[in-house]
């Protein structure tokens, strides 16, 4: 039914960064900045409507859920400014047309079927039991109780499998509220290393959640701009800078490794954001690379 020729591209937690955490700019040591290139390898991007379902794997609760549905629905609906639907026109810059996401199927699995401990092909699995592939994304979302192979030195992976006829295009993304924060959570929980500065306040005031939609943004843009391995990137086709990943760190003007940039602060919680979203939510979402710039685009 399908070939087992299929890749991952991952979302790349803060700690590859962590080399170079403990340096701080200085006027003595500013070098005129080198343009960022993503590399087009003249593949197929995703355009057009493309439904976005999502496999809920392991227990959420319905405001969990809601936080990240809200994030999808923020895709295409206009709010205030800055926000979701402005950052994520950046995508329409890239060669092959804009896609415009929209919410499909839901499924939940809260019985665990394949256990609490996941392989790739698992992910696979879950992801090929929505029934869509054609002009869709499937998105394994695994709960905080849940390992998966390689979570924590990736915070989240896209792919493609190929069916006789069609490809199945997929993603996952994990709760890494226990497991992993400082790595997949962050800037809402402490690095593991480098600068120990306070974390900030989540948006939503949900750490894992919110650390999720970070991710999810991350893994999402890949998906659009290199859905098959031969779209934008940087680097090596196993593992390559994308859209998002190439600004990894990134989420306001000024930022420097350790530091996310200038963001915007909720009076009233304290929680910090650089999008407006759908039914007032907030969000925090990383820079993305602007092709037309060559630059991380940030929203404030």
């Amino acid at each position: 039914m399908m070939s087992s020729n299929y890749h991952l591209a991952t979302t790349v937690p803060f700690l590859l960064l962590i080399f170079i955490l403990s340096i701080q700019p200085s006027s003595s040591a500013l070098v005129k900045e080198q343009p960022l290139i993503l590399k087009y390898h003249n593949g197929t991007l995703l355009k057009g409507k493309i439904d976005v379902n999502l496999i809920w794997y392991g227990k959420f609760t319905p405001v969990q859920r809601t936080i990240i549905l809200d994030f999808i629905l923020s895709l295409q609906s206009p709010s205030p400014s800055p926000s979701v639907n402005s950052w994520w026109k950046i995508t329409e810059k890239y060669k092959g047309g804009a896609a415009a996401l929209v919410l499909g199927k839901q499924i939940l699995n809260e019985e665990y079927s394949l256990g609490k401990s996941l392989t790739d092909k698992h992910l696979i699995s879950l992801a090929s039991k929505t029934n869509g592939v054609i002009n869709s994304v499937n998105i394994v979302l695994t709960a905080n109780d849940v390992t998966v192979g390689g979570f924590c030195s990736r915070c989240g992976t896209h792919g493609s499998v190929r069916f006789k006829t069609s490809r199945l295009v997929y993603a996952w993304v994990g709760n890494s509220e226990t497991q992993c924060p400082g790595q997949c959570a962050w800037p809402f929980h402490q690095p593991i290393y480098g600068p120990q500065t306070a974390p900030l306040v989540a948006p939503n005031g949900d750490v894992g959640v919110d650390g999720m939609v970070i991710n999810l943004a991350t893994v999402l843009a890949g998906t659009i701009t290199n859905p098959f391995k031969n779209g934008y990137f940087q680097g090596p086709v196993t593992a390559p800078l994308e859209a998002v990943t190439a600004c990894t760190g990134v989420f306001g003007s000024g930022a420097y490794p350790g530091y996310t940039g200038e963001v915007l602060v909720d009076k009233e919680t304290g929680a910090s954001y650089n999008a407006h979203g759908v039914n007032g939510r907030k969000y925090l979402l990383p820079a993305m690379w602007d092709p037309t710039t060559s630059k991380c685009f940030t929203l404030v």
